[in-house]
């Protein structure tokens, strides 16, 4: 994963982004990525964790239903 390494546009500059980044890799390849190993099968459908295989869209949902929903604005002040 080039994320580790600070030698690309990768590199993550807040560690609370990292952690977020190697969560969101870990869902992706557990849950979404088929392996040719497991003849197709993702690992966690591979443990019995799951019945079927995510798509980026389930995923994306599913972060979406977790994330608090903005609340109303307040007045626009203009700049003097």
């Amino acid at each position: 994963m080039c994320r580790f390494t600070r030698l690309t546009n990768a590199f993550s500059k807040k560690f609370e982004n990292h952690m977020q980044m190697v969560a969101l890799y870990t869902v992706w390849y557990n849950y979404v990525k088929q392996h040719k190993s497991l003849k197709w099968l993702s690992p966690a459908m591979a443990s019995g964790l799951s019945k079927t295989l995510w798509s980026m869209t389930d995923m994306a949902e599913m972060i979406d239903t977790t994330l608090p929903k903005p609340g109303k604005r307040g007045p626009y002040k203009q700049a003097a």
